[in-house]
């Protein structure tokens, strides 16, 4: 049987009740970088990297320093935006367990794979020096064909590994198809973007298909969720032209945390 949006459900597990395990906000990051997020307002730092990059806020969790260290060997991009964030957990009962429970697991996966929610989200345009509207549309599609819209889709447990096709209407980049592949743990939830068409700036292709990767990260960090966000792409090399792309993806990520932010107070609050 055909189906409409691709599953797959490799490392499928359920997990009975809560507590689930999760690190320290210190053990994911290390305590001196944790006290830089608590201390910044907003609670963000923030990474470019345009020659050679590296990651430098890489939290510590094995799955997804696998993925991102895996793009970037095989990309070998020359732009590396990292970004790290910090959500803070609505108070909870003291004798409550550690960590978020199953239900709130499954509702920030819902929140993730909900792709049609980024339809008029805004960015800070550095060079309009406004805001403006990120993408004036955005749907998951049944295939890469993309002819199909699909509403976004929701789960009563989160899958262990799911791929998700979508259609966005980019202002900047033009209409282009990405593959979302997300990957579920007991402690993370977290996702890859792809590029499966060439992005346009004007008449310029300014990052070629399948050169442009995504990545977004929820760790569940005790009383907070760590939120890590990366953007790596191959770029043109027109003079200029890598500087205002690294400030766009720049603007961009954090426009992705904001987004991101909202979804989860509907978790929460």
């Amino acid at each position: 049987m055909k189906s409409r949006i691709l599953l797959l459900f490799a490392a499928f597990t359920v997990f009975a009740a809560p507590p689930l395990f999760c690190l320290s906000l210190e053990e994911l990051i290390g305590p001196e970088r944790a006290l830089a997020l608590l201390k910044a307002s907003p609670e963000t730092i923030t990474e470019i990297q345009q020659k050679n990059p590296s990651p430098r806020l890489l939290p510590r969790h094995e799955e997804l320093q696998r993925s991102v260290t895996g793009i970037l060997g095989s990309l070998g991009p020359n732009l590396f935006v990292e970004t790290l964030s910090l959500y803070h957990k609505p108070s909870v009962p003291q004798d409550s367990p550690a960590g978020w429970s199953e239900a709130e697991r499954t509702g920030l996966f819902n929140q993730l794979t909900a792709i049609s929610t980024l339809t008029g989200i805004q960015y800070y345009s550095e060079s309009r020096k406004a805001m403006r509207t990120f993408y004036e549309s955005s749907q998951v599609i049944d295939n890469l064909s993309g002819k199909k819209p699909l509403p976004d889709p929701v789960f009563s447990v989160p899958p262990g590994l799911l791929t998700l096709y979508a259609r966005q209407k980019d202002l900047t980049f033009g209409e282009n198809i990405y593959c979302f592949d997300y990957h579920t743990g007991r402690d993370i939830l977290f996702f890859t973007q792809e590029n499966m068409t060439s992005m346009s700036y004007g008449i310029i292709t300014a990052v070629s298909k399948n050169k442009f990767r995504t990545v977004m990260a929820v760790i569940d960090a005790e009383d907070s969720l760590l939120i890590y966000a990366a953007a790596m792409a191959k770029t043109v090399s027109f003079p200029g032209m890598g500087e205002r792309i690294g400030n766009s993806f720049t603007n961009r990520v954090k426009a992705v945390l904001g987004w991101f932010t909202g979804r989860a107070d509907k978790v929460f609050l």
